[in-house]
């Protein structure tokens, strides 16, 4: 299972950090071990690492507009996301 890190900027670290709408979304595609980062030197770059059984499907649903709306709930600046797929050797 790869492990998936999503880095981006938002809003209000504090309400990204309470918020909880990523295990709403995840939760449902079998994403696991979610764990949460912030920039000390800029509060307001984020990241989310966690475990992705079928990566393709999270793709999928990142275009849909359930994550669209959990992104502008959570104040994610959508132009800042990165995702990071883990390479295996």
């Amino acid at each position: 299972m790869p492990t998936i890190i999503g880095h981006h900027d938002v809003k209000d670290k504090d309400h990204w950090l309470a918020s909880p709408k990523r295990e709403e979304v995840f939760g449902p595609l079998g994403i696991t071990n979610i764990r949460t980062f912030v920039n000390p030197e800029n509060p307001t770059q984020v990241a989310v690492m966690m475990d992705v059984p079928d990566v393709d499907a999270l793709m999928a649903a990142m275009q849909n507009d359930v994550m669209g709306e959990a992104m502008a709930y959570d104040g994610v600046l959508p132009e800042t996301l990165v995702i990071l797929v883990e390479a295996k050797p």
